[in-house]
């Protein structure tokens, strides 16, 4: 796609010097754009096909890969709420649950967590995609 972009302003220049008939011109722009714009259906299209196929799986597993995963990483959120009130009650017990589990997250190797954001941000923009179609509820 980002080559097809750098090549169309240049080939419409080339157009605009070597047809010499305006309308003819027209057309032949008509036609570039046309070609563009398929070729960035079909990109999308083949770069949304995993996904696509994923979700529409007949295994749970599949289809429910991505929303499992960030309910656990909003229940490791959501979990400040009673270490917030162990702190109040028992500062030690508090402090030695926090460091524990700080040394566990920061033994969790950095490509998970990019992972992460990557799922996390691709599955949302996928439902605001699918939310704007009127294909997502």
């Amino acid at each position: 796609m980002a080559l097809l972009d750098s090549l169309l302003g240049p080939i419409t220049r080339i157009i605009d010097k070597v047809v010499p008939d305006p309308e003819a011109r027209d057309r032949a722009k008509l036609e570039l754009l046309k070609l563009e714009s398929s070729q960035e259906l079909e990109m999308l299209q083949a770069s949304l096909s995993a996904i696509v196929a994923e979700a529409n799986s007949a295994d749970p597993w599949t289809s429910r890969a991505r929303p499992s995963f960030l309910y656990v990483i909003y229940v490791m959120i959501l979990w400040a709420l009673p270490m917030g009130m162990i702190g109040a009650l028992s500062p030690g017990t508090a402090r030695a649950i926090g460091e524990s589990m700080s040394a566990y997250l920061n033994g969790i190797p950095e490509p998970l967590y990019a992972l992460f954001g990557t799922g996390y941000l691709g599955y949302s923009a996928m439902r605001q995609w699918g939310k704007t179609r009127g294909s997502d509820r």
